[in-house]
């Protein structure tokens, strides 16, 4: 279908109600981030990884939403700020002045607006060293997003539209999402959104990231940057990783 000019009634920056269904029309919506780049493996950029976070709008979230505003207002970050993990633990702009303390209560207001949501999520990750070149990793990632679909079509034909709301971050990404639920899905549409839009778009983002220091903890020991935001391996997993996997798709 591509891209709908439309971004539609939904629950925009958090301030619509969670819950609008068109004449009664049973909608998912499904926020997509990643993490990584297409280009050649590096030292910095390791692992391609795509989050999908779904959330069936008949689940009214609109009270965990404002909660989350009400908090972010309380600390002076305005609600129509998007939350940018990666940056705010690098102490990248716009964090390059907040406190570590500052930078992990950010982080922690989105995790537990996460946890609080009737919400599901999906990743897949890849390392780029396994592929030889941008084509082979592209060919992988359609494969894995259609098994995904056809081994869980009862759930996805259990809703009357589909929505894939994504930034156009990355041209490839796009293109396979597109061929892939297109083929897939009749009851399919994609939205373009920018990140300050919807919370639920800046859940994937955090997704994304604690799925990279997942498994880059695998291998090796937290970053400067992060022990100040997590402090240690067994403090992220703890208070951030173990509850996240409860929202999986399982």
């Amino acid at each position: 279908m591509g891209w709908s000019k439309d971004p539609g009634p939904t629950y925009l920056a958090g301030r619509l109600p969670a819950i609008f269904v068109r004449g009664g029309m049973k909608e998912l919506s499904i926020f997509i981030d990643e993490s990584g780049d297409f280009g050649e493996y590096a030292k910095h950029s390791p692992y391609y990884i795509i989050s999908m976070v779904m959330h069936d709008q008949v689940v009214d979230i609109s009270a965990e939403i404002t909660k989350l505003n009400d908090s972010l207002n309380y600390m002076g970050y305005g609600d129509e700020q998007a939350i940018h993990t990666e940056p705010l633990i690098r102490r990248e702009e716009p964090y390059k002045f907040f406190e570590p303390n500052e930078r992990r209560a950010l982080f922690s207001k989105l995790f537990y607006f996460a946890m609080a949501c009737d919400i599901k999520y999906k990743s897949f990750i890849y390392r780029k060293t396994e592929y030889e070149i941008a084509l082979k990793l592209s060919e992988r990632m359609e494969r894995d997003i259609t098994g995904f679909i056809i081994d869980n079509y009862a759930y996805f034909q259990s809703f009357e539209r589909v929505i894939l709301y994504y930034d156009n971050g990355q041209h490839e990404l796009s293109s396979i999402l597109n061929k892939v639920f297109s083929a897939q899905l009749v009851n399919y549409d994609m939205r373009r959104v920018f990140p300050n839009q919807y919370k639920l778009f800046q859940v994937a983002d955090l997704i994304c990231t604690l799925e990279l220091l997942r498994v880059k903890t695998e291998h090796q020991d937290l970053s400067n940057s992060e022990k100040k935001i997590f402090h240690s391996k067994r403090d992220l997993k703890k208070d951030f990783m173990k509850g996240i996997r409860k929202k999986e798709f399982t």
